[in-house]
């Protein structure tokens, strides 16, 4: 009997900030008003003796709507907040993102060629930021969405004044 393989890294130390789970909120009420639109003027729109489905689509699409409304705004913000984590240690960046399909991403800071941070319009809104770790692989760059404004510039700073000390030491 073999053990079971052990998990490539440990899970992160760190949540997100608070602030993430009402934007998340937000961004949930809004794709719910543009759906709500477009179900509210298809059913206008569009008379039920057409036939064919659309005497089913019209109490169906706003049930869908109502549906994605529950799941977007009132579950999906608090289980993303769970399960978002973000660590910085002294040799690697790493992330666990998903909350129906999770992804861990793990990146050396010797790897390191740039750290952007990154405020959209809600980001703004709520005083939050996002770092986006890059390296040259397609597939290296480590996103830590929605931290506070001040953690991310920190740990911004820092990962590139550490990356810089290790291309120095290589050289």
């Amino acid at each position: 009997m073999s053990a079971p393989p052990a998990l490539p890294v440990r899970e992160p130390a760190w949540s997100l900030s608070r602030s993430a789970i009402w934007l998340w909120v937000t961004q949930g009420v809004l794709g719910t008003l543009v759906y709500g639109v477009l179900v509210a003027v298809f059913v206008l729109a569009v008379p039920s003796s057409v036939g064919g489905p659309v005497p089913v689509l019209r109490w169906l699409l706003p049930a869908l709507v109502a549906v994605y409304a529950v799941v977007a705004v009132g579950i999906r913000p608090w289980i993303r907040y769970r399960v978002h984590r973000w660590e910085v240690t002294a040799e690697t960046v790493h992330a666990l993102t998903g909350w129906l399909s999770r992804t861990w991403t793990l990146v050396p800071v010797a790897r390191i060629q740039t750290v952007d941070v990154t405020r959209g319009v809600l980001q703004q809104l709520y005083g939050l930021a996002s770092v986006a770790v890059l390296t040259a692989s397609s597939q290296g760059t480590v996103r830590v969405p929605h931290l506070e404004v001040g953690v991310a510039e920190r740990v911004a700073e820092d990962l590139a004044r550490r990356a810089e000390q290790v291309r120095d030491e290589a050289t």
